[in-house]
């Protein structure tokens, strides 16, 4: 019988790096702070060349777990949208239409407008995929995930969301998901990714922005008028669907890349595949 016993309430889960652990407060410092930080109270020489191996397993961890992926897409924006608003029912939205199409729909894992597509894909027996990452605070993977991995270098995770998704739909968020957008926007501006379409969601939230880049970046000559080009800015979860399975009918090489008609790969077969791997 189960002691009759409760979680201590003044200590949270917290994942660190891989791990997840119960502790009582915000930790003092990450992996990423330690990396990039100088004055560090350790000897470099003795220290980094052993950070190098951690980083190699991250990296390994990561291809090895996501190497059956179907085609995917990567959906990023703000933690700090509760359930019940407009903008985490557009999220749900998104999900289910991305599921629909038949894509895997992958995010950073965490809540709001992370949680919203994660939840709405595994609503339409899709493949719902998060990709956390180590801060300071407390935090988890929301519940919707049906496959997950847990990061402590961003940039580890940001290779991760470039090589196994064709596609990025950024919905408002903060400063984390502007980095992402702009980092995935310079991938393809420099053609690093090809046949990868970028949507904003939200005309009003990222109207202000959008007249900045063409009032400033393309007046200034910073950018071209044709990198106007590269993303689409829309209201509409069925246009932003619409737009990314068009997108990828354009010939590469001389061939189709898959689309939304090709098979489907169930997601319970994804998840025996990741499972066998790590066996």
């Amino acid at each position: 019988m189960a002691p009759n016993i409760t979680p201590d309430p003044d200590k949270a889960r917290m994942l660190r790096g891989p791990i997840l652990m119960r502790t009582e407060g915000d930790k003092e410092s990450t992996y990423d702070q330690r990396l990039l930080e100088l004055g560090a109270d350790h000897d470099w020489m003795h220290a980094d060349p052993w950070r190098i191996l951690r980083i190699q397993g991250e990296f390994v961890s990561g291809f090895d777990a996501l190497a059956s992926m179907p085609k995917a897409v990567t959906v990023f924006g703000s933690a700090r949208i509760p359930e019940g608003q407009p903008l985490y029912e557009l999220g749900c939205d998104l999900g289910k239409a991305l599921a629909d199409a038949n894509y895997a729909v992958i995010t950073g894992g965490g809540p709001g407008l992370m949680e919203a597509p994660n939840r709405g894909a595994h609503g339409a027996d899709g493949l719902s995929v998060g990709l956390g990452i180590e801060l300071p605070h407390e935090q988890a993977l929301n519940a919707w995930v049906d496959l997950g991995l847990n990061f402590r270098y961003f940039f580890v995770r940001k290779t991760m969301f470039l090589k196994y998704s064709q596609a990025f739909v950024c919905l408002p968020g903060g400063f984390g998901t502007l980095d992402e957008l702009f980092e995935v926007l310079c991938m393809v501006q420099t053609k690093k990714v090809t046949n990868y379409p970028i949507v904003l969601i939200g005309t009003e939230f990222w109207g202000g922005l959008i007249d900045w880049i063409k009032a400033r970046l393309v007046t200034d000559g910073m950018i071209s008028e044709d990198d106007l080009d590269l993303f689409l800015v829309t209201d509409s979860v069925e246009e932003a669907v619409a737009h990314i399975v068009e997108a990828h009918r354009v010939l590469t090489d001389g061939r189709l890349i898959a689309t939304p008609d090709d098979e489907f790969t169930p997601v319970h077969e994804v998840l025996e595949t990741v499972h066998h791997h790590q066996i």
